[in-house]
């Protein structure tokens, strides 16, 4: 594997997370520095994605780096049969990192064993979503003050959710507590559960979604059932429109409570909440950049000032 890649945000320590979290808080200030002039990144999404290819694209530009790569595996030589393998291996012959997003578990992690550039992970299927992480820590820093000893309630497809399967890692060097809540069929996987008891991290699992759920809540993330992960769709019709967050279910909720959702959102957030101060996605999603500048520039050893 290359000495610098970032594919499960456990390859992060606590004292990685604080660096990155600091270097962002710089890009946030000023945004547009010329650390990555004469460097080119590519760009691999084998599966769609609007936030984060435009925010790692953004990111890039806004570093005076130069972009290549594609937005559809369809344009790609991958339709033609091209291994993974060999497209990493062809492309790292141009680029100076590599950001990919692909449909299988465990893709980044073998991109990272045979690159010799560093890759960064912008989501493998159902598993892992580690700048996604980075800009969910960076946000509930920002609102806050603090990573330490929150409870985070976590609501909607637990089970392929690849952003909450993350953010529990990387909220595991905080000692949080966790609600999940979640219908039957997307609770949260045995393994994390086995994580966060290995870890000595409280957790509650809940099926109703209600204003007394999140009552206790620092955090509520809000999760979209994601129809691309099921093979049966009379199964996903089941449980789309399970968990709805309404303006009136914030009434009684901590004042420092802050919403926040990975987006795209469908339906699993009502448009009356966006008015409300406690609402703060499109704030964490504007957090993406500043994260994943900071994420590009560690990998390639760049310093930030």
């Amino acid at each position: 594997m290359h000495p610098k890649c970032l594919v499960n945000i456990d390859d992060y320590s606590r004292e990685d997370i604080f660096r990155i979290l600091q270097s962002a808080a710089r890009f946030k200030q000023q945004p547009d520095r010329d650390l990555l002039q004469g460097k080119v990144c590519a760009t691999l999404f084998f599966e769609p994605s609007t936030r984060t290819r435009l925010s790692f694209e953004t990111a890039v530009n806004r570093l005076r780096g130069r972009i290549i790569g594609f937005s559809d595996a369809a344009t790609s030589s991958s339709t033609k049969g091209e291994s993974l393998k060999d497209t990493i291996m062809m492309v790292s012959n141009y680029a100076d990192i590599i950001i990919m997003r692909h449909h299988l578990e465990g893709s980044a992690r073998y991109a990272s064993e045979i690159s010799p550039v560093p890759i960064v992970n912008a989501g493998d299927g159902s598993n892992q979503h580690p700048t996604q992480t980075m800009l969910d820590l960076f946000t509930i820093y920002e609102t806050q003050g603090t990573l330490e000893n929150l409870t985070v309630t976590i609501v909607g497809d637990l089970k392929y959710g690849r952003a909450v399967h993350s953010l529990i890692q990387g909220l595991s060097h905080f000692s949080p507590t966790f609600n999940f809540v979640a219908p039957e069929e997307l609770h949260i996987p045995d393994k994390y559960k086995a994580f966060c008891d290995e870890k000595k991290i409280v957790y509650n699992e809940f099926t109703d979604f209600s204003s007394e759920s999140i009552q206790d809540a620092d955090i509520l993330y809000m999760t979209r059932v994601q129809k691309e992960r099921f093979t049966d769709l009379m199964e996903y019709e089941k449980v789309k429109n399970v968990y709805v967050l309404h303006n009136d279910m914030l009434a009684d909720s901590k004042e420092n409570l802050r919403v926040l959702h990975p987006l795209p959102r469908v339906k699993e957030i009502s448009q009356d909440v966006d008015d409300n101060p406690k609402a703060y996605y499109f704030q964490q999603a504007r957090n993406g950049m500043y994260t994943r500048q900071a994420v590009i520039c560690d990998l390639m050893g760049i310093e930030v000032e």
